[in-house]
């Protein structure tokens, strides 16, 4: 039997890190962010709702996508990324749970941001949450997307509170130590997860 961990926490807070941990220790790791790459491309019915709701500017200049245009829109208004999200989660939904039906892994772990806002949290085994300090996460995004400072505290600001994720979580992961640190956790917490 698949075993399913859920893997989310506000953007910055080292998901993809542990995600990473989780794969070397035997997981099979589905990036639901990379899934939503997916169903987003030039031609697919996400992409063509995502131009009618956005109109030509969400667009880069090969057609596809842009991804930053897009969010630069839609951190700054609450109403349009409710909007984007009601047009990308459930087509994500769907592919990322054929991908876990396909899987032969014995443990299936789905990474994404808004695995609880998006309802995918009920549905797995184990609910996973990243956290670490507010001034981490921008450090962490300003250095890795190429995006201002400003831009950085403005994302972290448009998500929910952590509290929320955590109230939530059967497993903690505090990345705002070494990344030593992180492992020891992560490596616990597999321990119980594969035993128990």
């Amino acid at each position: 039997m698949t075993l399913t961990v859920g893997l989310t926490g506000n953007i910055g807070t080292g998901k993809s890190t542990v995600a990473r941990m989780l794969a070397d220790l035997g997981a099979e790791a589905i990036d639901a962010d990379q899934v939503t790459r997916e169903v987003m491309r030039a031609g697919t019915p996400v992409h063509a709702a995502i131009v009618e709701a956005f109109g030509p500017e969400a667009l880069a200049p090969d057609g596809e996508i842009d991804r930053r245009r897009l969010g630069e829109i839609v951190f700054a208004d609450p109403a349009a990324l409710m909007r984007l999200e009601s047009i990308v989660h459930p087509a994500t939904l769907e592919a990322v749970a054929r991908r876990v039906a396909a899987s032969g892994a014995r443990v299936v772990v789905i990474e994404a941001i808004k695995l609880i806002e998006a309802g995918m949290a009920d549905g797995y085994d184990s609910l996973w949450v990243t956290t670490c300090r507010p001034e981490q996460q921008v450090e962490r995004i300003f250095a890795a997307r190429g995006i201002t400072q400003a831009e950085a505290e403005q994302r972290v600001r448009a998500q929910p509170p952590p509290e929320e994720k955590v109230a939530r979580a059967d497993v903690v992961i505090d990345t705002s130590g070494t990344l030593a640190q992180t492992q020891q956790q992560v490596r616990e917490a597999w321990e119980r997860l594969i035993g128990g």
